[in-house]
């Protein structure tokens, strides 16, 4: 069976794509008309942003008229807001992970997505129990013997059958799908953004044992081999898919596959990515399929941006503007890049395969070129709005901080065996980290739900609660669930449908 992943043919041809009928939905027939707005949409947003230049303290040009950006000033905390984050951090109910784990099952019945591979097996006994069993031995690394008890639910041989038959990387991501529609209905997700914002970054696992599915890199991974899971976080903190990849290839080569094979949630609008992610090809694939492409740029003086009229003066940034976009090179290319997105759209390709098919030894292919080209427009853009807008800036930082505090919480979980992956094979890699994903997304939900319900104790009971404050509580606080030592898979009755919330006023120990 599949693993629910778009599955292209391995044996195509490529550039038999450029004689195929496919075309992207949102894309014209004709260039003209459509460049021409591109072109004018650059051109106005270069006169608006310069004529703002004299009022705006967050840039200056050297004296080779290139732009620098100054540092963002750190959001102040208020005194409110750490009021509110220590009272609702002491409300929050402790819990051992599998406990939280069931309790999520049963308010969202995500772990009925685990079916038999076979499609005739009849549902196990206390099934629920053995899949929260065995997705805490595979996302903490531990193993099957810490959650192996009495119970035939847990025992050695049911473990054994239940993670052979029914986890497989197709169910959990119908069991994510579940997990993210539940969390995205609750008002503190709504609080922390509408679910059409996304960042794309990786993971980095050392693989210690011998695999040619690891890769060397001394920085992350010393003498061994490692991979690297690149995955896909959106504003509301949860984790829409991902993909496990040999080493640390440039995060721009799989961007696109992992937008496109997303496990459920809203598709997204903009996507934030670090800056090993940027490539002008990319830049270009992207905004062609309909994402506002946001990338952290590390150093804007060595980023060129691109104008299409040579003769235009565009104030301070006349000198920065010293690249040309060739509109007449993406108009000659127009019907084959409508091709090449179109068949990324329909899943005809991977967009991994299409990159490296526009370069050639570390050169764009003229197609490529084309593609580059449009993209330098949506740099250009870009790089405008990163000059003229600090929220913007603020915004694209803020959803990549999201995504490191949940690589953070995953390195919690993911604590035995060092930390480190012991799989062969990517199979096995991409089913124990999918385990892991599924575990982030269950606690987030989790911690969704009681915080949300703490924020509304406190303020029937007359805190006073703000909702810029309640925008800024984490998703991933940790210190309520327990995820070490042996396990308890017993679930209390909670008729009020959760578990009362903790005084604040009792003491850690208690």
């Amino acid at each position: 069976m599949g693993d629910g992943r778009r599955q292209p043919n391995p044996k195509i041809n490529y550039w038999r794509l450029l004689g195929s009928p496919r075309r992207h939905p949102n894309l014209p027939a004709e260039a003209g008309e459509h460049l021409a707005a591109r072109a004018a949409l650059l051109d106005g947003t270069y006169r608006e942003v310069a004529a703002r230049v004299p009022a705006n303290s967050q840039i200056v040009f050297d004296d080779d008229g290139r732009l620098h950006f100054a540092a963002l000033e750190p959001e102040p905390e208020p005194a409110s807001l750490r009021q509110l984050r220590e009272a609702v951090e002491a409300m929050l109910p402790r819990v051992d992970l599998p406990q939280a784990l069931l309790e999520v099952f049963s308010w969202t019945g995500a772990d009925q997505a685990f079916t038999s591979v076979t499609g005739g097996e009849a549902r196990l006994k206390d099934l629920h129990v053995t899949i929260a069993a065995l997705l805490v031995a595979h996302s903490c690394n531990v193993g099957y013997i810490p959650v192996i008890g009495a119970t035939d639910a847990l025992k050695y041989g049911r473990l054994s059958h239940v993670d052979q038959t029914y986890l497989r990387l197709a169910t959990y991501r119908a069991a994510n799908a579940t997990l993210i529609d539940y969390q995205a209905a609750i008002p503190l997700a709504q609080a922390w953004g509408g679910g059409l914002v996304a960042s794309v970054d990786g993971m980095r696992f050392v693989v210690p044992v011998p695999s040619v599915y690891a890769r060397p890199n001394p920085k992350y991974f010393g003498r061994r081999g490692g991979a690297t899971w690149l995955n896909m976080i959106n504003d509301q903190a949860a984790g829409l898919g991902g993909k496990v990849v040999a080493g640390t290839p440039r995060d721009s080569l799989y961007v696109l596959d992992v937008l496109y094979d997303r496990d459920g949630g809203k598709r997204p609008e903009m996507i934030v990515t670090d800056t090993a992610s940027y490539s002008d090809i990319v830049f270009g694939l992207l905004t062609l399929a309909g994402f506002a492409y946001a990338p952290q740029l590390a150093d804007p003086p060595d980023q060129k941006m691109w104008r299409i009229d040579r003769a235009a003066d565009y104030g301070a940034f006349q000198d920065a503007a010293r690249g040309r976009v060739d509109l007449a090179r993406i108009e000659r290319h127009w019907e084959d890049i409508l091709r090449i997105i179109g068949s990324i759209h329909t899943g005809a390709v991977r967009a991994y395969d299409v990159i490296r098919m526009l370069s050639r030894d570390g050169r764009p292919t003229p197609l490529g070129d084309a593609i580059a080209h449009y993209g330098r427009i949506a740099k250009t853009l870009h790089i405008l709005r990163l000059a003229d807008e600090p929220g913007y800036r603020r915004q694209i930082k803020s959803q990549a901080n999201l995504q490191e505090g949940r690589h953070s919480l995953a390195r919690k979980i993911f604590h035995g065996r060092s930390g480190q992956l012991y799989q062969r094979y990517q199979d096995g890699m991409e089913d124990q980290i999918g385990a892991l994903g599924l575990v982030l997304n269950a606690l987030v939900l989790f911690n969704t739900r009681y915080v949300d319900a703490a924020v509304n104790q406190l303020r029937a009971d007359g805190f006073d609660v703000r909702d810029e404050d309640v925008a800024r509580l984490s998703p991933f606080v940790r210190h309520h669930i327990n995820m070490l030592g042996r396990y308890s898979f017993h679930l209390p009755d909670l008729p009020g449908g959760l578990r009362p919330l903790r005084d604040p006023g009792t003491a850690d120990d208690e």
